[in-house]
């Protein structure tokens, strides 16, 4: 069920006809921080363009190129009959040591949890050359899709020592991995990452509601305790239409 058309006013919006930066461009990065910080939630209607672009003193066509750049983002979708609504925003996510889990509830993105696999198998080279075990060893295995506001966003398939803690499936669906580690008295302390990109399978593009094909980003990463042990290796995937990485980039001296 839509929800009623956004107020322009409350939202702030308005343009700087002095500024350089294109009408459009300015009210289309309005909107989009609007859609971010949840003052636009999901399933919001924008409202009508012509009555938009008279309270901004724009031209419709200046209102319409707006609205398209976030249609042609993904954030949000042009319905008929019922207008242009917000779908979602894109979760931006620091690269620092933390869980998807924690950064989606501190974000306030209600994620929820679905186990695919939970089970022992044997360890291949490239798991057991991360977690410094021996190859063709027992290692544990789970594979989770990740959600927000019901919505797939990431596929997380992590491999961990044997006995390591309780990996019971009821608790991997009710919480966060590394919460999980914290809670059993496991010190996180560094860790080891990687970062690309890659089209999607055709197994991940269903779980993940995408078509077989479309690009995915993809992180690795080995995390290590405070005693300088392997503790986690992850392989995960993520929505590129719904998620992003964001760096902090310093200027070397």
């Amino acid at each position: 069920m839509p929800k009623p058309a956004a107020d322009s006013a409350a939202l702030g919006l308005g343009v700087d006809r002095t500024s350089p930066v294109p009408l459009y461009h300015q009210l289309a990065q309005q909107l989009e921080a609007a859609i971010e910080q949840g003052r636009l939630a999901p399933g919001s209607l924008l409202g009508n363009e012509l009555d938009l672009a008279a309270r901004l003193g724009l031209s419709r066509p200046t209102v319409r190129q707006a609205i398209q750049s976030l249609v042609d983002k993904g954030l949000m979708v042009r319905r008929r009959g019922i207008g242009t609504q917000v779908v979602h925003s894109r979760i931006r996510r620091p690269l620092e040591l933390s869980s998807l889990y924690d950064d989606l509830e501190t974000a306030g993105r209600d994620p929820a949890t679905r186990v695919l696999r939970n089970t022992v198998e044997p360890a291949t080279p490239e798991v057991a050359a991360a977690l410094g075990i021996e190859e063709g060893g027992d290692v544990h295995l789970v594979e989770r899709v990740r959600y927000a506001y019901d919505e797939p966003i990431a596929l997380l398939r992590n491999h961990l020592p044997p006995r390591l803690l309780d990996l019971g499936t009821e608790r991997l669906e009710s919480t966060g991995l590394y919460r999980m580690m914290r809670a059993s008295g496991i010190t996180l302390h560094s860790a080891r990452q990687s970062v690309g990109a890659r089209a999607a399978t055709a197994e991940e593009g269903e779980l993940l509601a995408e078509p077989a094909g479309a690009p995915l980003l993809t992180m690795e990463r080995t995390t290590f305790d405070d005693g300088g042990r392997a503790v986690e290796f992850g392989s995960h995937v993520y929505r590129a239409s719904r998620y992003a990485f964001e760096f902090q980039l310093l200027v070397r001296p």
